[in-house]
């Protein structure tokens, strides 16, 4: 089977779990109940990763994931040896238990998608909880020295992570849940005319700078210029609301300051981008500073890479 195959088969299958409305039911009933007991707030921003600049989940997952493949590996590699047999044993319970906060940053995450993404996204926890289930059954059959029982649930449970794991992989790199949204943005680094002087008041606006959405708006006498396009989930922030110098996401709650572009607040783990501004004749020019980002600035042509202009992977 020629790799083109096995891609279209493996798109195949998670196209067909995005487009399975019956699990929006379900999927939108705990969503909603996450939400509901789950504000943004210090909490919040912990389980998000706001404080470190990318979501927590990624790294969390190696805990559960590390400790299980590991004593999978004594249990292949180990044989009956009662050395191995210990060490396997104790890290599927160190697994189990690092588990639990790493479902509680998923389900964090989660609870802010929508559509093919939250479809995908509960499958993803429901094999996780499975899996769970499944190492749960293998540490207390190894607990009774049943540790044939323990081999075999351990094997299922490497089975069930490592879909669940595809699943993951492709909402954080085939749907970008996660992702910074305004990432691959290219915004003008040249003084760019958007708005007249007097348009510009204390209620926020969205225009058009070189094809990237931005943020207008006068706070203290001055007027500042932010990305509109939330790097949270997208959210248009000109539809939020002006605080303490802040603007607040009308779709998930995370504040930027308007200043700076800086996160105030979760769940967002990336700033805004922030653009100079200046008045020249009544009119308002911004222009953003120059990304040293080569996916973002990269241009798209045929004669970069064969100048030797593009960049190499």
């Amino acid at each position: 089977m020629d790799m083109a195959t096995i891609n279209a088969s493996l798109d195949n299958v998670i196209g067909r779990v995005e487009r399975a409305e019956a699990l929006d039911r379900p999927a939108n009933a705990l969503a909603n109940l996450v939400g509901k007991w789950l504000k943004p707030g210090p909490v919040k921003n912990l389980l998000s990763g706001t404080g470190i600049g990318h979501p927590a989940h990624p790294i969390l997952v190696l805990l559960p994931l590390g400790s299980w493949a590991s004593a999978f590996f004594l249990d292949v590699a180990g044989g009956p040896n009662p050395g191995s047999a210990t060490a396997a044993r104790r890290l599927i319970i160190l697994g189990n238990l690092t588990a639990l906060p790493t479902a509680l940053t998923g389900l964090s995450d989660w609870a802010d998608t929508q559509g093919a993404e939250r479809r995908v996204g509960f499958v993803h926890a429901a094999l996780n909880v499975a899996a769970l289930g499944v190492f749960t059954a293998s540490a207390a059959a190894r607990a009774t020295q049943a540790r044939g029982a323990g081999v075999l649930t351990a094997a299922l449970g490497m089975g069930l992570v490592s879909a669940s794991g595809w699943l993951g992989g492709h909402l954080a790199y085939a749907r970008g849940v996660g992702t910074d949204t305004t990432a691959f943005e290219v915004a003008p680094t040249d003084w760019t005319d958007v708005a007249a002087l007097e348009d510009v008041t204390d209620k926020p606006v969205c225009v058009d700078a070189g094809g990237v959405a931005v943020l207008l708006v006068r706070h203290d006498g001055e007027v500042r210029a932010i990305s509109d396009r939330c790097t949270h989930r997208g959210g248009p922030l000109h539809q939020g609301t002006i605080a303490d110098g802040c603007v607040e996401c009308p779709w998930h709650g995370s504040r930027f300051r308007l200043a700076d572009g800086q996160i105030d607040r979760g769940p967002a783990t990336r700033p805004q981008r922030a653009f100079e501004v200046r008045a020249v004749d009544g009119r308002v020019q911004v222009r953003a500073v120059a990304d040293p980002g080569s996916l973002r600035t990269e241009p798209v042509t045929g004669s970069a890479g064969l100048n030797g202009g593009g960049s190499s992977s």
